[in-house]
C-alpha cells in the first residue's frame, strides 16, 4: 500500500469508527471535534445537477436512489474502501453495521427506506446522516458527503422554508474549514447561474477548498463547448476544472454497467475535437485520483492538529476511565476485595470529617460547647428548689418527729430530684451526636467517588453503618445515664460537712441554746438556706457532668465510629458467596453504559494514535 493509501485509509477509519460510536452528527463533542478535524469531500449540486451520477462514476456502480424532485434528503456520508485486486465488492451501512450488501439495488432501495424512517412518506428533508461504507478493489480511499441538491423553489408537499432549510445544511458541512467542496454544476447551463460556485464562492472565496465539475458536456447544443470554464476563463478556481460525462438515461435504462460507462467516458474525451488535448485530466477515474491526491496533501498538513487533539482527548478519556472506575472481575475473592477497598476508602473519607480534614466533625463540639451547657442552665431548679418546694418536702422528709439539727432526709430528696433533671440533657447530647454521625455517613458515602458505581452497596454500607451507630449510641445512653445515677447514689460528704461550720459563723455555736434562738430552724430563712445549700452542690455535680458526659460520649460513640464502624460488616461480608458479592457490586447501568462508551473511544483514539506513528511520512 502506498504513503497515500496508508493516509486515506487511516482517517477513513477513524471516520469509520467515529460512525461506528454514533459520534457524528450530535454525539459526544471531542469526537465531533475530531471528526472535523479529518477532512472529508461534500458533494454539492442543483438539482438535476448530475451528483448522484459523478458519485456512481467515482464508485463505479449504480447504487443511489433516482427520480424526480429532490431524492436526497438526507446527507449520505460515503466511505470508499479500497480492497485488494479480486475481493468481493461490498456494502456496509452505519445502521446495521453486521450486514453486508453485496446487491448494489439492495443498497439503493435501503438508502430510500432509511430516509423513509426519519423523513417518513414525505418530501421533507432531514440533517440526520446516512452512514454508507463501500469495500471495493475499483475504489480509492476517499470519504465523500452527498448533500440535498439546492433548488430555488418549494413544491407540493414541502414547506416555504424548504429552500433555507436545504442550504442551511448544505452549508453547515461546507463551511468547516476541513470540508473540501465539489462543486457540481451542469455544462449546458450558463456557469454565472450555477448554485454549487454560487455557495462555494460564499464560503470559500479563495477557492483553496472548491474543485469545480462539470457535468452533462455531451448534452450541451451543436457548435458549442465548455472550454471558457474548463480552461479557467470563465470562472478561475485554484484547482483545475474536471469534466464528466455521465451515463445517459438510455444506459441507465438498459441498466449499463458502470465500468463500460467508465471505458465510454475515456473514449468521449479521446475522441472529442474539442477536449482531446485535456483527455487525461477529465473524467470520473481523474477526478477520483485527483481528489485522493488533494486529500493526502490535506491530511499530511492536519497530522501535527490530529495528533494533538487525539493526544488530548487520550488524557482526558483516561482520567474519565479513572473517575468511571475499572470493571470489575468476575472471580468472588477480587470481588471481595473490592469490596472491602471500598468500604476502606469510605471509613478514610468518615474519618476525615472527625479528624478535620474535611468540615463535619466540628459540630460534635457544639454539642459540647453550645447545647449541652444552654440545656443545663435551662433545667428547671429555680422551681424545684423555690421556698414552697422546699419547705414541703423537707417536712414531707420529716414524717411525724421534725429535724433537730440538719433534716438530712430532706436534703437527700431535693438533691435526688434535682440531679434527675440531668438525665434529659444527658440523653440529648447522645442524640445530638448521633444526629452528626448519621449525617456524616450520609456524606461520606456521596463524596466516595469509588462507591457511586455501586448503588447496592452504597446503601448496603450506609445500612451497616447506621445499625453500628445505633449500637453505639444505646452504648452511649447507658454510660451517661449511670454518670447521673452514680451522682446520685452517692453524694459529697465534704461538701455538707462544712455546712454546720458555716452555720456557725453565721451565727454561732448551735449548741448555744442563745444561737440556736438566731438560728430559727422553722423560719423561712431555714429553708431558704436548705434551697441555696442544695443549689450549690447541684452546681457542683453540673459542673462535673458538664465535663464527663462529653468524655462518656466521645468514648461510646465518637471513638468507637473512628474504630470500629463497620467491624460488623466485615465479619458478615466474610461469609458471602459469590452470586451475593456479585449483587453488591451491581453497577448503575446508566454508567455501565457510560463507562462502555467511554471505553470504545478510548480503544479508538489509542489505536488512531498507534496508526498514524506508524505511518510512514516519507514519500
Amino acid at each position: 500500500m502506498t504513503t497515500m493509501e496508508s493516509l486515506i485509509g487511516l482517517v477513513n477509519r477513524i471516520q469509520r469508527a467515529c460512525t461506528a460510536l454514533g459520534d457524528y452528527g450530535g454525539g459526544d463533542q471531542a469526537f465531533s471535534s475530531l471528526w472535523d478535524a479529518l477532512p472529508s469531500v461534500a458533494v454539492v449540486g442543483g438539482q438535476s445537477s448530475g451528483k448522484s451520477s459523478v458519485l456512481e462514476s467515482i464508485v463505479g456502480r449504480d447504487f443511489l436512489p433516482r427520480g424526480s424532485g429532490i431524492v436526497t434528503r438526507r446527507p449520505l456520508v460515503l466511505q470508499l474502501h479500497k480492497t485488494e485486486e479480486g475481493q468481493q465488492e461490498y456494502a456496509e451501512f452505519g445502521h446495521m453495521q453486521r450486514r453486508r450488501f453485496s446487491d448494489f439495488a439492495l443498497v439503493r432501495k435501503e438508502i430510500s427506506d432509511e430516509t423513509e424512517r426519519i423523513t417518513g412518506k414525505t418530501k421533507q428533508i432531514s440533517p440526520v446522516p446516512i452512514h454508507l461504507s463501500i469495500y471495493s478493489p475499483n475504489v480509492v480511499n476517499l470519504t465523500l458527503i452527498d448533500l440535498p441538491g439546492l433548488t430555488k423553489v418549494a413544491v407540493e408537499g414541502q414547506p416555504e422554508s424548504i429552500v433555507q432549510d436545504i442550504e442551511n445544511m448544505v452549508r453547515s458541512y461546507v463551511e468547516k474549514p476541513n470540508c473540501i467542496i465539489l462543486a457540481i454544476s451542469p455544462a449546458n447551463q450558463d456557469i454565472a447561474t450555477s448554485d454549487a460556485i454560487k455557495l462555494a464562492r460564499e464560503v470559500d472565496p479563495t477557492g483553496e477548498r472548491t474543485f469545480g465539475v462539470l457535468t452533462k458536456l455531451d448534452l450541451m447544443d451543436k457548435g458549442t463547448n465548455a472550454l471558457d470554464v474548463l480552461e479557467g476563463r470563465s470562472y478561475r478556481l485554484q484547482h483545475p476544472w474536471v469534466g464528466i460525462v455521465n451515463r445517459s438515461q438510455a444506459d441507465i435504462n438498459k441498466n449499463v454497467d458502470m465500468i463500460v460507462a467508465r471505458r465510454k467516458e475515456r473514449e468521449y474525451f479521446a475522441t472529442s475535437p474539442d477536449y482531446g488535448h485535456l483527455t487525461s485530466k477529465m473524467g470520473s477515474e481523474y477526478l477520483a485520483k485527483l481528489l485522493s491526491r488533494h486529500l493526502e496533501s490535506v491530511i499530511r498538513a492536519r497530522i501535527p492538529s490530529i495528533t494533538s487533539l487525539i493526544n488530548k482527548s487520550i488524557d482526558e478519556l483516561e482520567s474519565e476511565m479513572d473517575h468511571l472506575g475499572r470493571p470489575i472481575a468476575v472471580d468472588a475473592g477480587a470481588q471481595l476485595y473490592t469490596i472491602l477497598e471500598l468500604c476502606r476508602a469510605f471509613d478514610r473519607i468518615f474519618k476525615e470529617h472527625l479528624e478535620g480534614g474535611r468540615p463535619g466533625g466540628d459540630r460534635i463540639y457544639g454539642v459540647f460547647d453550645n447545647q449541652l451547657p444552654a440545656a443545663l442552665r435551662k433545667l428547671p431548679f429555680d422551681r424545684h428548689l423555690s421556698l414552697q418546694n422546699v419547705r414541703k418536702i423537707v417536712s414531707e422528709a420529716d414524717g411525724y418527729q421534725p429535724h433537730l439539727i440538719a433534716p438530712e432526709q430532706g436534703y437527700r430528696r431535693l438533691i435526688e430530684g434535682s440531679l434527675n433533671y440531668f438525665r434529659g440533657p444527658a440523653e440529648a447530647s447522645v442524640d445530638a451526636v448521633h444526629f452528626v454521625l448519621k449525617e456524616l455517613v450520609r456524606k461520606s458515602i456521596g463524596e466516595c467517588q469509588e462507591l457511586k458505581r455501586f448503588p447496592t452497596l452504597q446503601s448496603t454500607i450506609a445500612g451497616a453503618a447506621n445499625e453500628a451507630l445505633e449500637r453505639f449510641r444505646e452504648e452511649s445512653k447507658k454510660t451517661v445515664i449511670r454518670l447521673v445515677d452514680m451522682e446520685s447514689s452517692y453524694l459529697t460528704v465534704d461538701f455538707f460537712r462544712k455546712l454546720p461550720q458555716e452555720v456557725e459563723k453565721a451565727g454561732g455555736n448551735p449548741g448555744n441554746p442563745a444561737a440556736a434562738n438566731n438560728i430559727d430552724r422553722i423560719s423561712e430563712g431555714h429553708f431558704r438556706r436548705i434551697g441555696s445549700n442544695v443549689s450549690s452542690y447541684v452546681n457542683m455535680i453540673s459542673e462535673t457532668l458538664r465535663n464527663s458526659i462529653p468524655k462518656a460520649v466521645v468514648y461510646c460513640q465518637v471513638k468507637e465510629a473512628k474504630q470500629c464502624l463497620l467491624n460488623y460488616f466485615y465479619t458478615q461480608i466474610g461469609k458471602k458467596e459469590g452470586k451475593q458479592l456479585a449483587d453488591l457490586l451491581d453497577e448503575d447501568p446508566a454508567l455501565m453504559e457510560r463507562r462502555l462508551q467511554c471505553a470504545k473511544r478510548l480503544e479508538l483514539y489509542k489505536k488512531a494514535r498507534d496508526e498514524i506513528d506508524s505511518v510512514s511520512w516519507v514519500r
